[in-house]
């Protein structure tokens, strides 16, 4: 996919995009052996992008992984109680990396590893409002609780932003939704189920921010972010 060279080059953790369009006036960015001029888009899947010689990358060398997280492990990479954890699950990925965010030890699906700190403070700061979407099953009674769930409620004496919920198929008395939210409270999604009279069976987080959960990773796999998935997550949310 194109993109403006500023938003490549800052996407990719070299420079802000301010400091990466002096790069290009400077003449220090070429596209194809073509000096660069501000304005120019490239695709990196594409297109050859040399800042002072060297060849642009997503992630400057960098480990960015996806696990699909199975039940029974525990988001940590050490546990003084000697439960599994999930770096155990990616110990071959050749880097140290480390969990952005965390999914409760009884919940599974969607988790990024990373040892890249400036992605890690992008995805958890709250002032970013990174959106988390969750399928989630439970029982109880959907017609009490959908109206809770769908208003604004209150963790730890907090006010939460309002989640956006969708419900999905019921089965034999369990309900399936899809939950949005946008913070990360502690076990928030389950504590929000409970407030509304839910009991939940099973969660699953699907999607973060731009990615989502790769439907070929069974649970326990990983596999790398691709340069397309990186620089959707990284990349800054507009060309302004």
């Amino acid at each position: 996919m194109e993109e403006r060279l500023q938003k490549l080059i800052s996407a990719c953790g070299l420079a802000s995009r301010r400091a990466a369009e002096g790069w290009i006036i400077a003449g220090r960015v070429t596209v194809n052996g073509e000096k660069a001029r501000l304005g120019d888009r490239a695709d990196l899947d594409r297109d050859t992008v040399l800042v002072d010689g060297r060849p642009l990358k997503p992630g400057g060398g960098r480990t960015y992984l996806m696990l699909n997280k199975p039940r029974g492990y525990v988001t940590t990479l050490s546990d003084e109680k000697g439960r599994r954890t999930v770096a155990g699950l990616v110990s071959g990925c050749g880097a140290r990396v480390w969990p952005v965010g965390r999914l409760d030890m009884d919940s599974e699906g969607l988790l990024i590893l990373t040892d890249d700190g400036a992605l890690t403070h992008q995805l958890l700061h709250p002032s970013h409002q990174v959106e988390k979407e969750y399928l989630v099953w439970v029982t109880g009674n959907m017609n009490k609780a959908l109206p809770i769930l769908s208003a604004p409620m209150t963790l730890d004496g907090e006010e939460l932003a309002p989640a956006r919920i969708r419900r999905g198929r019921d089965s034999g008395g369990v309900h399936q939704l899809s939950v949005t939210i946008c913070q990360g409270k502690n076990r928030q999604v389950r504590r929000m189920c409970d407030q509304a009279g839910l009991e939940v069976l099973r969660l699953k987080r699907i999607r973060e921010g731009s990615l989502s959960l790769d439907q070929g990773l069974k649970a326990g796999q990983w596999r790398h972010l691709t340069d397309e998935e990186l620089l959707a997550l990284t990349g800054p949310l507009s060309d302004a």
